[in-house]
C-alpha cells in the first residue's frame, strides 16, 4: 500500500481566490501576465458520483493579442488524460464554466473518472498569440482522490525460473510476480521478497523487484505493466 506524505505543490489551491505563483513559465517578451488559476480546498479534488467535472481556468492580465489558451492534464502515473488539446474559453458559456465573456479568464470543465489513479496531478497551461507563437505559461499541481477505498494490492502469477536448481557455479534465477491494485499501480510503493531457508530461518532482507522495463539488469520486459521482476 502506498504511504502518502505531505507534498509541497507548485500552486496553493484556496477555494474562491487567486494567488501569486511559484512557477510562471516563459513570460519574457509577452503581451500578458498570468494573474490566476483554478483553486480547490485543501489542495485536493475528490471524485463525487454525478459531478466529476473539474473546472480549470487561467486568468491573464489582458487578451488583446491572444489567439487561444489551452492545457494538458497529466495523471499521477504521468499519462496525459486529454487526447487532444483541451481548450480554455473566455466566451461566457456556462457549460464550460466561464462566468463572463471578455474578462480574460479562460475556463473549461474536464471530467475525471473513478478509474483515474489517485495521487498528484499536473496541469500545463499554454497560450498562443496571434502570431502563432505558443508559450508554456504556467504549471499547476493538485491531489486527486478517486473516492475508492484504499484496498490492499493482490499478488498473482509468481514465477521463479528455474524453480529447481543444483548450484555448482554462479547461476542467474529469474523471478517475477504480477501485482494489481484497485487504486491504480501508482498506489504501489514497493514490491519485494524475503528468502527463507528450508529450516525456516531468514535474515529478513527485502530484495526489491522492479517494473521499469530494464530487462538486462532486472529482467523486467515491459515498464508499468504490473509485472515486477528481479534477476538474482
Amino acid at each position: 500500500m502506498r504511504k502518502f506524505y505531505i507534498v509541497i505543490l507548485l500552486f496553493a489551491f484556496i477555494s474562491g481566490c487567486e494567488k501569486d505563483f511559484d512557477e510562471i513559465i516563459d513570460v519574457t517578451a509577452s503581451d500578458f501576465q498570468v494573474t490566476g488559476t483554478n483553486s480547490y480546498p485543501s489542495n485536493t479534488f475528490r471524485y463525487v458520483s454525478g459531478d466529476s467535472l473539474i473546472t480549470i481556468y487561467l486568468s491573464l492580465s489582458n487578451s488583446e493579442n491572444i489567439a487561444s489558451v489551452y492545457c494538458d492534464i497529466f495523471a499521477s502515473d504521468e499519462t496525459k488524460l486529454n487526447s487532444n488539446l483541451f481548450s480554455l474559453l473566455d466566451n461566457g458559456n456556462s457549460a464550460s464554466g466561464d462566468e463572463r465573456a471578455g474578462d480574460n479568464k479562460f475556463t473549461n470543465k474536464f471530467p475525471l473518472s473513478r478509474q483515474n489513479p489517485i495521487g498528484i496531478y499536473k496541469i500545463n497551461y499554454y497560450v498562443t498569440d496571434n502570431g502563432g507563437n505558443t508559450k508554456l505559461a504556467a504549471i499547476q499541481q493538485f491531489y486527486y482522490d478517486n473516492a475508492q477505498s484504499n484496498v490492499a494490492p493482490v499478488i498473482s502469477n509468481a514465477l521463479m525460473d528455474p524453480d529447481t536448481l543444483v548450484v555448482t557455479d554462479t547461476t542467474a534465477i529469474q523471478t517475477s510476480v504480477q501485482v494489481a491494485d484497485d487504486n491504480g499501480l501508482n498506489d504501489i510503493e514497493s514490491v519485494y521478497f524475503v528468502v527463507y531457508k528450508p529450516d525456516g530461518t531468514t535474515n529478513n532482507f527485502q530484495t526489491t523487484m522492479f517494473d521499469n522495463g530494464n530487462i538486462n539488469e532486472h529482467g523486467d520486459e515491459t515498464a508499468a505493466d504490473g509485472i515486477f521482476s528481479r534477476i538474482i
